[in-house]
């Protein structure tokens, strides 16, 4: 037995079902509202706490009112958590998701390659010209080739930190900047 289409979007009411309860079924109301703790919550408190209740878009950026400090130290931060986040167990070698999220054949790379394009371009929005920029490419470029390599890349990732020397490149390069 097959169910025609329009039933499935809305199922047919028995005719039993006329009255009172059709009209508390366009209402919505099926019974007290019962929160966790089991005590009843009455309509009217709902209705206020979805009114008061907003989540705008289009406000701009959550990351726009940032200082310049506040971004670089962001851009640290990010750079440690992707390079030297951890340390190996029983020696001194500093690995960060970068190197783990890597062992993931391809699309790691991939992932981790556009993490620290991210960066790149952060550290461009910070003004940082065209030279620092092509170096910060060039170690990126080489930091996601060779991790493309099994095994040997993905030790090459946590040895190489590219995204370590990206960001100390942008330090170096703006404490040369005269303050404002």
């Amino acid at each position: 037995m097959t169910m025609p289409d329009d039933d499935i979007l809305a199922p047919r009411r028995p005719p039993s079902e006329g009255g009172s309860r059709a009209s508390s079924a366009r209402t919505g109301a099926r019974g007290p509202i019962i929160d966790q703790e089991g005590h009843e919550i009455r309509p009217e408190t709902l209705e206020q706490g979805f009114r008061e209740f907003r989540f705008e878009f289009g406000q701009g950026s959550p990351f726009g009112n940032l200082t310049r400090e506040q971004r670089i130290a962001r851009l640290e931060a990010i750079a440690k958590l992707l390079d030297v986040a951890f340390i190996l167990p029983g020696t001194n070698i500093r690995y960060g998701i970068d190197g783990l999220i890597g062992l993931i054949p391809v699309v790691g790379d991939i992932i981790t390659t556009a993490i620290s394009l991210w960066l790149v371009r952060e550290a461009r929005a910070l003004g940082a010209p065209w030279y620092i920029t092509a170096r910060m490419l060039g170690n990126v470029a080489v930091d996601g080739v060779v991790g493309m390599v099994p095994l040997a890349g993905d030790a090459f990732d946590v040895m190489f930190r590219a995204n370590m020397r990206n960001v100390r490149l942008l330090r170096r390069w703006l404490d040369k900047q005269p303050r404002i």
